[in-house]
């Protein structure tokens, strides 16, 4: 047989592993992405009252206390059990009356949006997103107009990433491959976005030290970490250098401690009251078939 060998090609970026955003009332936040939302705290790391991590199949959100952010764009997850969904969310809405939560439900995803505003587009698994029924498949940032040429050259020339534009109902967008099955979206919208509030997304990448090379030539990392990790914040066109979207990258190489971590996902489909055996764990793939 042949065999489309380039459609095995991944680019740079093997993971997007968590979205920080920091919030300012840690219960309200576990009545969201726990109660709400159906997914896990993860029970081994950041176990105190000033953080705390959410698992989500094999990524995260990272929710430091402290003045709220808001990421500027959407994040997009894959979810099982629409109905679920739809019923927990119906059920935090009393006790989260007078924040920003809200939810609204079309043919393809529920939006809800946390109580300081943060959109999470919630999709059923699909074959788009890879044999996935739990997990974060995109974030996708809102950027100025005429931007998104430049930022996929930024990602394919500087990062290594696998990038292309294109244009769909929303409008002209940026698509940036995130291994397998996961993506940043760059979409162009009027008006321009907010002001850049310091949330921070993380990749892991393979070739750690090409792009760094490029980055610090540039005078754009903006932290030296660790061996493992830098820090970088502005996206520019590599033809002009002209800055075009600010997003805090927390990159980090193949050899951090924390890469490919087993995360603890829970079924929320489960409860005291109708308990099932043997189905406390949730598992974020779909089987083969």
């Amino acid at each position: 047989m042949a065999y489309d060998r380039a459609a095995e090609t991944l680019g740079n970026i093997v993971h997007l592993e968590h979205v920080n955003t920091r919030v300012p009332d840690q219960r309200l936040a576990t009545l969201f992405y726990v109660s709400g939302l159906g997914l896990t705290r993860d029970p081994y790391l950041m176990t105190g009252v000033d953080n705390m991590w959410i698992n989500v199949g094999r990524s995260q959100f990272h929710l430091p206390t402290g003045a709220p952010q808001r990421l500027r764009g959407v994040t997009g997850l894959v979810l099982p059990d629409r109905a679920g969904l739809r019923a927990r969310l119906a059920k935090i809405a009393a006790p989260l009356a007078g924040t920003e939560f809200a939810m609204r439900e079309t043919g393809d995803y529920i939006e809800t949006v946390s109580p300081w505003g943060n959109r999470i587009r919630c999709h059923e698994p699909d074959p788009a997103f890879g044999a996935v029924q739990l997990g974060m498949a995109y974030v996708a940032f809102t950027v100025p107009p005429g931007t998104a040429s430049g930022i996929a050259r930024f990602y394919r020339d500087i990062i290594g990433a696998l990038a292309e534009t294109g244009s769909d109902g929303e409008g002209i967008f940026a698509r940036i491959r995130v291994g397998g099955d996961q993506a940043l979206l760059f979409r162009e919208t009027e008006p321009p976005p907010d002001p850049f509030d310091g949330h921070h997304i993380q990749i892991y990448i393979n070739d750690f030290g090409g792009p760094y090379r490029q980055l610090r030539e540039r005078g754009l990392i903006t932290e030296e970490s660790d061996r493992h990790q830098y820090r970088f914040e502005t996206l520019v066109d590599p033809e002009t250098a002209k800055p075009l979207f600010t997003i805090e990258h927390e990159v980090r190489s193949l050899r951090h401690p924390l890469y490919a971590r087993d995360l603890v996902n829970r079924n929320p489909a489960q409860s005291n009251l109708r308990y099932a055996p043997g189905r406390d764990a949730l598992p974020w793939s779909l089987p083969a078939g």
